[in-house]
C-alpha cells in the first residue's frame, strides 16, 4: 500500500512537499522538497525509508530549494522533466534570484518525459507532462493518487504569468490529461489542500 504525507518546509510560500512510500518495501520518493529541513530528514531515517529519488514537478525555486540537501543526505537521483532541466541551474529561470534566496543546485540525474514510469516498490508512478505553469510541468499518477504540482489546485489552477507560462497550455493539460482520470482520483497539489478530479470537474471556475 502506498502512503503519502505532506510537509510545509517553506511557510512563506506554503509549498507542499510530498513524501510518498511503499509500506512493504519502505521505498520512498520525495516530491518538491521546498527547502532544507532537518526534521524531515530525521523522520525519513527514523521510519527506515529508502529514498529512491527526488522528483521536481517543475523548476520554480519554491519547489526545488531542498534538492541538494536531501540528495547529499541520501545519495538519491534528482528527476525533472527535460523541458525544465535548465531551471535547476539558472536562478533567473527558477525565479529564486527574484525571491531573494538564490539557490546553488546540481543538474538533474534523470530527465523525465511524458509516459515515463518511476518504480516504487511494487507500485508505479506514471509521469504526465502538463505544460502551462512551466514548459516542463508534470503530474505523477499512482493508481488513484495524483500529485499535481502547480498544474491543478483545489478550485484553482497554476499561475501562467511567469516567464514561459501559457494559459492555453495549462487549460489543455487539465482538460485533456487530468480530467480524463476517474472522478475519485485524489489530487495532492503543490499548494493548498487536497481535492479530487470529480470535485474540480464540477466546480473549478478556471476550467470550463
Amino acid at each position: 500500500m502506498l502512503k503519502i504525507e505532506v510537509f510545509i518546509l517553506l511557510p512563506a510560500f506554503q509549498t507542499n512537499t510530498w513524501l510518498i512510500w511503499d509500506e512493504k518495501s519502505k521505498q520512498a520518493l520525495l516530491i518538491d522538497p521546498a527547502a532544507p529541513d532537518s526534521s524531515l530528514l530525521e523522520l525519513i531515517k527514523k521510519q527506515g525509508l529508502k529514498l529512491q529519488g527526488i522528483v521536481n514537478t517543475h523548476g520554480h525555486g519554491d519547489h526545488i530549494g531542498g534538492n541538494s540537501y536531501f540528495q547529499e543526505a541520501f545519495g538519491c537521483p534528482i528527476m525533472i522533466h527535460e523541458a525544465d532541466q535548465k531551471m535547476l541551474v539558472d536562478n533567473k529561470k527558477n525565479l529564486s534570484e527574484f525571491m531573494g534566496t538564490p539557490l546553488k543546485l546540481e543538474p538533474a540525474d534523470r530527465l523525465l518525459h511524458d509516459g515515463d514510469i518511476i518504480e516504487l516498490g511494487t507500485h508505479q508512478l506514471k509521469v504526465i507532462h502538463t505544460p502551462g505553469h512551466t514548459p516542463g510541468g508534470i503530474c505523477l499518477l499512482a493508481g488513484k493518487l495524483l500529485i499535481s504540482g502547480d498544474t491543478l489546485f483545489e478550485l484553482s489552477i497554476g499561475r501562467t504569468d511567469f516567464p514561459k507560462g501559457s494559459h492555453e497550455q495549462i487549460i489543455d493539460s487539465i482538460k485533456n490529461k487530468l480530467f480524463i482520470l476517474p472522478d475519485d482520483t485524489v489530487v495532492f497539489p503543490g499548494h493548498g489542500p487536497r481535492t479530487t478530479i470529480g470535485m474540480e470537474k464540477l466546480n473549478n471556475p478556471f476550467v470550463r
